[in-house]
């Protein structure tokens, strides 16, 4: 995965759906899992977003504290 500045905090939306624009992504009416799992391909990582059941092992993550957070 690539490193990126780590978030304490779930990313807001708006966050999510500006990072996207950065990296060309339309957001449109993606759900926020699509986006955000658009947003791990564009930048070359796992689309791992809402599926781990609370464990992560990439520490480096943006989404993981919005992430840890779901239960499958």
């Amino acid at each position: 995965m690539t490193p990126v500045k780590v978030v304490e905090r779930p990313m807001a939306m708006a966050e999510i759906k500006d990072k996207a624009k950065n990296l060309g992504i339309t957001a449109g009416n993606m759900k926020k899992t699509e986006l955000i799992h658009a947003i791990q391909q564009a930048e070359g990582n796992n689309t791992c977003y809402g599926t781990t059941n609370g464990t992560c092992q990439w520490t480096e993550c943006c989404f993981r504290p919005d992430c840890l957070r779901i239960r499958n």
